[in-house]
This record gives C-alpha cells, sequence and structure tokens, in this order.
C-alpha cells in the first residue's frame, strides 16, 4: 500500500456528507445536557454545535450521522490525523505497562522519546540543547521564561502585539489579547509589548513589508538599550516565528534575523514560541527554520502528542548549569503516555515524508485560496506556509476594514455543509486553514469547492 493509499484508508471516505442540517437531534440533546452540567464560559459548542460520535484522519463524524471535513484539527494539534493507528500502537503499548508515576523517574522509553526530540531540534540546537518536560504550550511558555529570567538574572520579557503564549496566569501576561488579560484581572508585570510587523496591517502604516519589519526591530532595540525607556532589564524576548491566534501571520525574513542579532548584541535570550507553528504544519518541522535563525530557548506543543497533552522546553545546553533543581515543577510531566504518542508522531512524520507532502499540498492550497482573493471582493489577504494559512476577511480590498459578522457566516455556512473551519485574528476576522497533514487530496479539493460555494453563496 502507498502511502497516500494509507492516507485515503485514514479518514471517513464519505466526507462531507450531511444528513440532517446540523445540529441534529442527538447532538442538541447532547449540547442541551453539556450546558446543564457544565459552565456557560465556553466557546467551541457555540462555534461547532455538533456531538462527535468519531473521527478518523481529517474527518469527524457527529452522533446524527453526519460527516465532516476537519480544517480544525483539535486547532492545529492533530497533525498525524485522529485516532492515527500508528501513534494509537505506541499508546496502548505503553497502557499496558504503566500511565503514571514520579514525573522524572526515567524508563527506557522516556529515554527513546527523548532522543527522538532532540533529533528533530533545528540546526544549531540539535546536539547542543537540554530538555525541560512540561504538560501544555503556555507550561511550556511560562517554563522557558522562567529559565531566562533565572539565568540572565533580569526580569523584563519583550512579548509582541497578537502574540498567543496561552492563559495560564503566567503566560496570560505574555498574551496580546485584551479581553483575555482582563478576565484574567492580570496587569502587565515586567512584560513590554513590542509592535509585530503585519505586513497587511503594519502598525507604523508603511506600506513595504521589510521597512514595516526594521521600524518593529528599531522599537525592540530602543526599549532594550535605552535607560529611559521604562523596559528595566530585558531578560528575554519571546516570539512566534508565525503568528497563531494573532492571525496566521508571516512576518518578513528580516524581522526574524534582526530579534537574533538583537539578542546577540545585549545578551537578551531568544524564546521561540513553536507550539502551533511546530511539528510540521509548515513544511519544516519548526516555523523559525524558514528564517535561518537559531533560538536560545523552543516551546513545543500541541501537535507533538497529537492530542495527548504533552509539551517540552529546549534549551541551549550551556544555560543548564546555572538552573536549579525544581525550577520549574508539574505532577504530570512528562507522562508516559505522551512520551509514547511523541515517538510515534515523530516517527510517523519521518516515516511518511509528511514535510514534503505538506510543503507541496500547502503550496497548492495557497494558490487556490489567492485565486479565490482575486474574485472576491471581501478577501483581503492570503497568507501561509504549508498547512498555516490564513484568510482574511474584510468589507473592501480598498479600505481593509475587518468584517468579522461576515467571518461568522461564513463559518457558520461552512459548518452546514460539512467543513470545519475556525477563525483567528486582531477581530476574529482570518479563517486558518490547519487540517491535519494527513488531508487527502480529493477531501482537500472537496473542501475547497466547499468554501467557494459558501463565498458564492454570501457574495
Amino acid at each position: 500500500m502507498s502511502f497516500e493509499e494509507e492516507f485515503r484508508e485514514l479518514s471517513y471516505p464519505e466526507a462531507p456528507k450531511i444528513v440532517v442540517k446540523p445540529p441534529g437531534p442527538r447532538s442538541l440533546k447532547i449540547l442541551e445536557k453539556q450546558a446543564e452540567l457544565e459552565t456557560r464560559a465556553l466557546l467551541y459548542p457555540k462555534v461547532f454545535k455538533l456531538a462527535i460520535e468519531s473521527a478518523r484522519g481529517a474527518t469527524i463524524r457527529d452522533v446524527d450521522g453526519n460527516y465532516y471535513i476537519d480544517w480544525v484539527a483539535g486547532i492545529a494539534v492533530l497533525n498525524v490525523g485522529h485516532n492515527n493507528p500508528y501513534v494509537a500502537k505506541y499508546v496502548r503499548e505503553q497502557l499496558d505497562r504503566y500511565w503514571h508515576w514520579i514525573s522524572e523517574v526515567p524508563t527506557e522509553f522516556r529515554i527513546r522519546a527523548l532522543e527522538k526530540i532532540h533529533s528533530i531540534l533545528p540546526q544549531g540546537l540539535r546536539g547542543n540543547a537540554k530538555i525541560l518536560t512540561t504538560v501544555t504550550g503556555a507550561d511550556a511558555c511560562e517554563a522557558a521564561v522562567s529559565l531566562a529570567r533565572w539565568v540572565t538574572g533580569k526580569s523584563t520579557i519583550i512579548a509582541f502585539s497578537g502574540a498567543y503564549h496561552g492563559v495560564h496566569l503566567g503566560a496570560i501576561i505574555l498574551t496580546a489579547k485584551k479581553t483575555l488579560l482582563k478576565y484574567k484581572g492580570m496587569p502587565l508585570i515586567n512584560v513590554i509589548r513590542a509592535p509585530y510587523p503585519y505586513p497587511y496591517r503594519c502598525p507604523f502604516n508603511v506600506k513595504d513589508e521589510v521597512e514595516c519589519a526594521y521600524r518593529c526591530l528599531e522599537f525592540v532595540e530602543y526599549m532594550i538599550k535605552d535607560p529611559y525607556s521604562g523596559a528595566g532589564e530585558v531578560a528575554g524576548i519571546i516570539f512566534e516565528p508565525i503568528q497563531g491566534e494573532g492571525g496566521y501571520i508571516i512576518p518578513p525574513r528580516e524581522f526574524i534575523k534582526g530579534l537574533r542579532e538583537i539578542a546577540d548584541k545585549y545578551g537578551v535570550l531568544l524564546i521561540d514560541d513553536e507550539v502551533q507553528a511546530g511539528v510540521g504544519r509548515t513544511g519544516k518541522w519548526w516555523g523559525i527554520e524558514h528564517f535561518g535563525v537559531t533560538p536560545d530557548i523552543m516551546c513545543i506543543s500541541k501537535a507533538i502528542g497529537n492530542g495527548i497533552p504533552i509539551s517540552f522546553v529546549a534549551f541551549r545546553k550551556d544555560l543548564d548549569e546555572k538552573l536549579p533543581e525544581m525550577i520549574h515543577l508539574g505532577t504530570y510531566r512528562a507522562n508516559p503516555l505522551g512520551l509514547a504518542a511523541a515517538t510515534g508522531v515523530i516517527e510517523y512524520i519521518e516515516s511518511r515524508n509528511l514535510l514534503e507532502r505538506t510543503r507541496l499540498l500547502g503550496e497548492y492550497a495557497l494558490k487556490r485560496f489567492k485565486e479565490l482573493q482575486e474574485k472576491y471582493e471581501f478577501i483581503g489577504d492570503v497568507r501561509g506556509i504549508g498547512f498555516m494559512i490564513g484568510i482574511e476577511i474584510v468589507k473592501s480590498k480598498e479600505n481593509k476594514e475587518p468584517d468579522p459578522s461576515k467571518a461568522e457566516a461564513i463559518k457558520k455556512e461552512l459548518f452546514s455543509r460539512g467543513v470545519l473551519m475556525h477563525t483567528c485574528g486582531h477581530y476574529g476576522e482570518t479563517f486558518r486553514f490547519m487540517s491535519p497533514l494527513v488531508i487527502t487530496k480529493e477531501h482537500l479539493d472537496k473542501g475547497l469547492e466547499v468554501f467557494e460555494e459558501v463565498l458564492k453563496s454570501l457574495k
């Protein structure tokens, strides 16, 4: 069996297929029961009104018998697909051995998983790194910041507009979204917010994206070098090489290279948040590899466990000499089932040549979305690398005014026709294509056809 045949076997061939208009009666009954038992402070049951019966590959079946093409992948988590048998085999084998004890005690399998993580680190860290195990993406970001502050003896962290680094009490300070900060009641303690180069909407109102990048870099350097900038002593700069929740924003290459140069110049640690962009989503193991830069510290989560919560912080080996015991704790760090899943994910991506496949299929999808941009006045921008593509919805190309209400209407109509797609961006106006990497070409084309049908219906 070829790999493409294997990918076809992974998913439900019927998708998309709507047999009863969603939400169907069984889904509604379960949603109503959830509302009775669980907090109202939930988002996704309001966005995707279905109850899942099962899922395979890049497809989902609900309890009413509807089949959906999944372009959400658990928010860029299920890179090797739902219920991947290769990963499941490793998890089941570990389940038969044991699934929890003290989080730091090793096993032979733990060593194997750690060796796998080391083997795929970006050049510059590979062979020159240590690993700290954590539980979630936010946990990894908090640990990375703690590490930077400890080894430098400095307290301030520079983060960026549009950033999303999680919603733990520490990570939320790094996250840029105003409402999330408000919910947590968190002041910006020892965090300075710098502008991120957003080529379509440059914060400095310049049209040239490289000039936009340099303006942002000038701001960062000013905050570090000027004793009256108010930044204090800067320990680290945390950034996403491609912003996720902020709108799938790809900065100019000069920006990431410039951050490295500034960090080196002033003795600041560069922290790369790969939680959403990593593990093959961009056609390379890590988003930062598209920029030819090596970070000092790197946060890894989401797709590395393919749905089983686990995360890692990889950092320069020399930094480890300065760390005390118990700098970061957690009962569920290095959970054996997560380590098993991570091993399976890495081996599956390597053995199926998924990086190259993602690069090629991503280029195809980007081309198709750009063709739609030419046809529809309300698609202001299309940008992306691999399976990380943003489609920004505006009121018109001329004024670029965000149109989140139209984006919401498109999302609802896609759902009703069997394609699950989610939004992000500063105003919730940007669609993000983040399908599992194992989606078949047939399902990709079917999803694109439905996407255009929806655009036509709302034109």
